[in-house]
């Protein structure tokens, strides 16, 4: 019994179509559309001399546009990662985009594999999807968890600002430039949204809600409620960032105590895997007396059905609510 190389032709092919689609969107937007970027996106856009209502209704509609495109067919399952992740793709350039990369894959497949043209067509598809779907979900998941980081060190930059006698929309304006993004853009645009008008408690809650961010519903919350009954807000922020830090500190720690249960989920289900692929390169012949009975393929969807029953099992064991 040895061991298939197309597996591995597979693999590799969905890692380029992961590397490409990174590559396309740097190519497009520059480096400051990266999460890395020490000058938020804002900024430099200003900096090149596009006027500050031309950056605000840009940033605007790549920030809403996903959410308005649910009605497209299939794009609904990247609509809401989409939105988190602020992709600057158009819903159609995205889909185009997975057209691109499919063409690639089924190239490469073409080439790397012997498959069926069905075969290639669907896995090509499969990879094209897929691969802009789990870009997409990274980029959520890395700019949610900056933003959360961000936050309490914002919140106490403003608490600072406003102790020395600037206005809120000023406090909001000394984020936005020393923040780094993502949260420096967002908070950018609130300032712009203020300037020309809106109620800065309104604009913070749009943003929470189109975030799903429960800190920044806290914010919103402690802007508004100081703009309709008064007090001091830069004592009610500090207390604000206190209760955002000690709650980022909490779900660290919980993270800290589950990683343990996680990873031994994970190596459980990944171990005999890495077995049976330690037994085929020393000993080839090992499986061939039972690899063609009736019973090999069954018992083989058992096992992959319980390895899989096993992170779903481990991963509910370790999901704690705080």
């Amino acid at each position: 019994m040895s061991i298939p190389i197309e597996p591995l032709i597979y693999g590799l092919i969905f890692v380029a179509v992961l590397v490409m689609v990174e590559g396309i969107y740097l190519t497009v937007f520059g480096k400051s559309i990266s999460l890395n970027s020490r000058v938020n996106r804002r900024l430099e856009m200003l900096e090149k001399g596009r006027g500050r209502e031309q950056v605000l209704e840009q940033l605007r509609k790549e920030m809403s546009q996903h959410m308005k495109s649910q009605s497209i067919p299939l794009y609904s399952l990247l609509a809401e990662k989409a939105q988190k992740a602020n992709i600057a793709f158009s819903p159609m350039q995205l889909i185009l985009v997975m057209m691109l990369l499919s063409m690639v894959a089924f190239i490469g497949l073409t080439v790397g594999t012997g498959a069926g043209l069905g075969v290639r067509a669907g896995v090509s598809i499969a990879m094209g999807v897929g691969g802009v779907y789990v870009w997409i979900n990274g980029k959520a998941k890395k700019r949610m968890a900056l933003i959360e980081e961000q936050l309490p060190d914002a919140v106490e930059l403003m608490v600072r600002s406003l102790r020395v006698g600037h206005p809120f929309s000023s406090a909001l304006n000394i984020v936005a430039k020393e923040v780094p993004d993502p949260l420096g853009t967002e908070m950018g645009m609130i300032a712009d949204e203020s300037a020309y008008g809106r109620d800065v408690g309104e604009a913070l809650k749009a943003m929470a809600e189109r975030m799903d961010m429960q800190d920044m519903r806290f914010l919103a919350v402690a802007v508004t409620i100081q703009q309709t009954s008064g007090g001091n807000l830069a004592e009610i922020l500090d207390g604000l960032a206190k209760v955002i830090r000690s709650r980022f500190k909490l779900f660290r720690r919980v993270t800290a105590i589950t990683a343990e249960a996680k990873w031994s989920g994970k190596f459980l289900s990944g171990f005999p895997l890495l077995a049976l692929i330690g037994i085929n390169i020393a000993q080839p012949n090992y499986y061939d007396q039972v690899i063609g009975t009736p019973a090999f393929i069954p018992a083989c969807l058992v096992v992959a059905g319980f390895l899989v029953a096993n992170l779903f099992v481990m991963r509910m064991l370790v999901n704690i609510k705080v």
